[in-house]
């Protein structure tokens, strides 16, 4: 079905002719010859002398130009049927820490030591692409907790957030238990089966103004499960204790592995590759949830064939102050 987006555009047809009538008129700068006698020659011709405005002949191709260029503004499309979108999925979010502890490059990626933010990046780009039928959302948080990505079906978008995210970009202290609650707001709208949040961290919370296991309990009145990530390397397997002071000792997985158990999650702890897989079996295995289907109607933009005809009127009308023997010449061949 063919429907204008901006119908509106329209009320503009009269602009230009609104213009002539409301601004003075344009000075050419040229000298005019005034006659003071003109009132007789009228009376001795018979005629009265009147302003020399363009026939409508000269207009119609600058009307019609504006006409175009009206035509292409109000993005013309082509709208076809509506077409379903996945109806099941679980809604998951994931709240990854973005503290200052998240730089430490105690973690390996083909030989190669890594930050542990970096290996969350590389190991959860190809999970939440993976996540076909589901909505995924991103949340960020340091010090204080921030919605990056709400619950969408454009996993590509939400990876790419994830990729930009910076070290300290949220605070240098970590707050689970504000990341738990900004979730917990996110998803209680969502079917009370499909809510699922996907907590990584390296720390114990120091930081925010809600306690971890108190929003954990507000997560298991809501139905919100909670499948914790504890990153860092074992301190045997890095040098980062002695370097700076911080080691894989810091991340308090009792509090992580309680969360979990009081919203019927898991708990996991991330080494390397292997390990986190896990993660996607165990969400692969829970049964997606019936949802409202939404429907989605594609629409094909035709604004460029208005546009291109306008700008092709315009090359015309130009050619023919700049060049008026070539068009002569061209129209006695024709």
């Amino acid at each position: 079905m063919f429907e204008f987006a901006w119908p509106w555009v329209f009320l503009l047809a009269p602009l230009p002719w609104l213009l002539r009538l409301l601004l003075p008129p344009a000075d050419s700068g040229d000298a005019a010859l005034r006659v003071g006698f003109l009132d007789e020659l009228q009376a001795l011709s018979g005629r009265h002398a009147r302003a020399a405005l363009p026939s409508w002949r000269q207009q119609a191709p600058l009307a019609l130009l504006w006409c175009l260029l009206l035509c292409a503004a109000a993005r013309p499309q082509w709208v076809g049927e509506p077409l379903p979108l996945p109806a099941s999925g679980r809604d998951l979010l994931l709240a990854v820490d973005v503290s200052g502890s998240m730089d430490y490059a105690d973690m390996q990626w083909d030989d190669e030591p890594i930050s542990r933010l970096e290996l969350v990046k590389r190991l959860l780009g190809d999970f939440i692409e993976g996540r076909r039928g589901d909505r995924v959302g991103l949340i960020l948080f340091g010090s204080q907790a921030y919605l990056q990505a709400p619950l969408t079906f454009d996993r590509h978008t939400v990876r790419t957030w994830l990729d930009e995210a910076l070290i300290g970009i949220a605070g240098k202290n970590t707050a689970i238990g504000d990341a738990i609650g900004l979730a917990v707001k996110r998803l209680r709208q969502r079917p009370a089966q499909s809510r699922v949040l996907v907590l990584i961290t390296d720390g114990a919370n120091n930081g925010g103004e809600i306690d971890p296991m108190v929003a954990a309990q507000l997560a298991a009145d809501e139905g919100v499960r909670i499948y914790a990530i504890g990153i860092g390397a074992d301190p045997q397997q890095s040098g980062a204790f002695g370097s700076f002071g911080f080691s894989a000792l810091d991340l308090d997985e009792t509090s992580l592995r309680a969360i979990s158990d009081v919203t019927g999650g898991e708990y996991f702890r991330a080494r390397n590759q292997a390990e986190l897989q896990q993660i996607e079996l165990t969400l692969d295995r829970l049964e997606p949830v019936a949802q409202q289907p939404t429907l989605a109607r594609p629409a094909l933009a035709l604004y460029a064939w208005p546009l291109a005809l306008a700008l092709l009127g315009s090359l015309l009308l130009v050619s023919q102050v700049l060049w008026p023997d070539l068009l002569q010449r061209l129209r006695r061949r024709a």
